[in-house]
């Protein structure tokens, strides 16, 4: 109990918060928002028949996280699972699902990687290029595409903009820690942009047995957006670009404590939105390119080969909606082509292809379609608001022909400030390139694995009074089919082996409590300005195999609680901080060290763990638009030990102090 009390109590006394000090009416954690990965047919601001999390612009400035990889941690129910530093390699999971489970989505568009999920939360985008991070839970083919078994990330980024302005970013920090960043955006009539880059580096918090760097990193990303705007039509494009070194000390195995990995990852797209009357047409092209490298000895291909991959996906999506009196109806397809080439993953090539820049060669490949048609209506009458639809889809990969994936929301507005919603949905997500043919370095794939499947049903209350929101849900999955990499804990030397599973059935609850004390308490001037608090519980009726260790279905978070609050102390300077604790299900086999060589463990349970972190600023404004912030900010302040995967060491307390400097010029 007292580890529990005493962090909370820390929480409380020293203020933590949720949003930026500087504008107290500006929700940047929303559960009733409009969203475009919650629906097909947009909704009203808060008449969406789904949950769907918000993280704002302000909480992107305001909690202490480097990238969109840590904010996700502040979500009831999502479930981030590191294995470096600073967002180098996260998996995340939504309901107790793995990272290649969800659909993950920049300003709309699929970047998810069908190679592998550890990789596929890669963004090239810049703190201040975020306008907005939503989170959908469950199942939402109908909505998010074929990806989206267990949920969807979309990261919006910044799409208009009053005037011209810069925004320029330096900070360093614990274990050689430095990053910096250079944002700028412009407005010129109908054209309007933004071109952000960033870099950073850090020499890592652990060593190997030698005593090298093995949690080292640099990080180099770039991105450009733009926008054309007429009447009724609206054009827009990115491009982005996110290169990352970084050593991968046990990451895949406890055995080899000095691996290492390079990524380079590549994403542009081209929509557009046109009205005509009650018509509304959004089309779009996408290509996501991606290379990686993975060094089992880092810098020593003559002890063991690297390996190399090569991906592209390029697809295109026509859709779009009508707006009639019996409500909106969205239609459309989505074509994508999905291929890899690799020196170890995949079917032989008809001939070998060179590896730019290495004396190595792809050898092996593997190409497959996904065409899916979907047709989706929502309409509100008065106090209901409903939605259903259905999605259906082929992958070229699986033989299995169309199948239908179909869903229906619906939303009942009990008063002004009560509301019951339930959903009914289903999905579908393809094996991994990984998953299909990975059979090295202890690891054993199937290359005809099926897809996963997965049901949900999905009930909650929802409340909204001044100064108060408050969602309490229940929910129930049923899985297929469903991947994982396990081996057998009675053999140290037993490889893993990609299966699917028979079944797995879950049900979970969410509590969400959020109160704004200014408006609560009718005191504009309270100091403490939000307090929010979560709590998302799995229960997954698949009995646990005590001899078997899971990468991914069989480990899950079966608590997990944050409680986040705000203190504004003196005017422009405020202090945010929050508390997080995680309570895992899993075992696995813990490696120690000795005389340079690994040794074999007992089996052991996951540990839960509690961390606190904070961030201070002082906002020190000039004119409108234009200012300078300094913070300081903390992760882990306790200190504490524990781990996400095992045998993967996380960092203790990390520190950084920053400035940030914004310029603004009227039109």
């Amino acid at each position: 109990m007292k580890k529990v009390l005493l962090p909370l109590l820390a929480v409380l006394l020293s203020a933590p918060a949720l949003r930026a000090v500087t504008a107290a009416q500006d929700t940047v954690y929303s559960l009733e928002s409009a969203s475009v990965t919650g629906a097909r047919t947009p909704f009203a601001p808060g008449r969406a028949a789904r949950l769907v999390s918000v993280l704002g612009a302000p909480a992107v400035a305001a909690l202490p996280a480097a990238g969109v990889n840590d904010l996700l941690k502040y979500v009831s129910g999502v479930d981030v699972r590191q294995r470096g530093a600073m967002g180098m390699q996260t998996d995340i999971g939504i309901r107790g699902g793995g990272a290649d489970q969800i659909a993950v989505l920049l300003n709309g568009i699929s970047v998810a990687d069908p190679q592998t999920g550890h990789n596929a939360f890669d963004f090239p985008v810049d703190p201040a290029d975020i306008e907005r991070i939503e989170v959908l839970e469950g199942p939402a083919a109908r909505t998010c595409g074929t990806t989206s078994l267990l949920g969807a990330v979309n990261v919006i980024t910044r799409r208009s903009f009053p005037s011209n302005g810069a925004t320029l970013r330096l900070e360093g920090g614990s274990h050689g820690y430095f990053s910096g960043g250079v944002h700028s955006h412009y407005a010129a009539g109908k054209h309007s942009g933004s071109l952000s880059a960033g870099y950073s580096r850090s020499d890592g918090y652990t060593r190997n047995a030698a005593g090298g760097l093995n949690t080292d990193f640099r990080a180099r990303r770039f991105f450009y957006q733009g926008a054309y705007t007429e009447k009724n039509a609206v054009l827009r494009w990115h491009a982005g670009m996110s290169v990352r070194d970084f050593g991968s000390s046990t990451f895949y195995s406890p055995r080899f404590d000095d691996q290492f990995e390079h990524t380079l990852k590549t994403y542009t797209a081209l929509q557009a939105s046109v009205s005509a009357g009650r018509f509304h047409l959004r089309p779009a092209v996408y290509w996501n390119h991606g290379e990686d490298r993975f060094e089992l000895f880092r810098g020593a291909p003559q002890k063991y080969p690297f390996n190399y991959h090569r991906t592209n996906v390029v697809g295109l999506n026509l859709g779009g909606y009508v707006d009639t009196r019996l409500g909106k109806t969205a239609f459309g397809a989505e074509m994508r082509d999905e291929d890899i080439i690799s020196t170890n993953l995949g079917e032989p090539l008809p001939a070998p292809q060179a590896v730019r820049g290495a004396d190595a060669q792809y050898a092996v490949g593997l190409n497959r379609a996904d065409i899916s048609f979907y047709l989706d209506h929502g309409i509100t009458l008065r106090r209901l608001s409903l939605s259903a639809g259905v999605t259906a889809a082929e992958n070229t990969g699986n033989r299995a022909g169309f199948r239908l994936y179909p869903g229906a929301d619906a939303r009942l507005t009990l008063s002004d400030a009560l509301a019951l919603y339930a959903s009914w949905n289903t999905s579908l997500r393809m094996p991994s390139f990984t998953e299909l043919y990975y059979s090295v370095g202890g690891h054993l794939a199937d290359k005809h694995l099926r897809a996963e499947r997965m049901r949900s049903l999905e009930g909650g209350l929802k409340g909204q009074w001044s100064g108060v929101q408050a969602v309490a849900s229940v929910w129930h999955h049923r899985g297929t089919d469903m991947i994982d990499w396990i081996r057998d804990l009675a053999d140290a030397d037993a490889p893993w082996r990609s299966v699917n599973h028979t079944r797995i059935d879950a049900l979970g609850e969410e509590l969400n409590l959020q109160l704004d004390l200014p408006v609560l308490l009718g005191r504009s001037s309270f100091p403490l300005r939000h307090l929010a608090a979560s709590y998302a519980h799995i229960n997954q009726r698949k009995a646990e195999e005590p001899a078997v260790q899971s990468y991914y279905s069989l480990e899950y978070l079966r608590n997990k609680i944050v409680l986040q609050a705000e203190i504004q102390l003196f005017p422009g300077v405020g202090l945010t901080a929050a508390w997080r604790w995680n309570d895992r299900v899993g075992r696995f086999q813990p490696f120690v060290w000795q005389d340079g060589k690994p040794v074999a463990g007992e089996p052991a349970d996951y540990t839960p763990y509690g961390l606190v972190d904070a961030k201070l600023t002082w906002d020190v404004s000039r004119k409108q638009g234009t200012g300078i912030r300094f913070y300081l900010s903390g992760e882990n302040l306790l200190d504490k030990a524990y781990v996400d995967h095992g045998n993967v060491p996380q960092p203790g307390r990390w520190l950084k102090a920053g400035v940030q400097i914004r310029l603004s010029q009227g039109r």
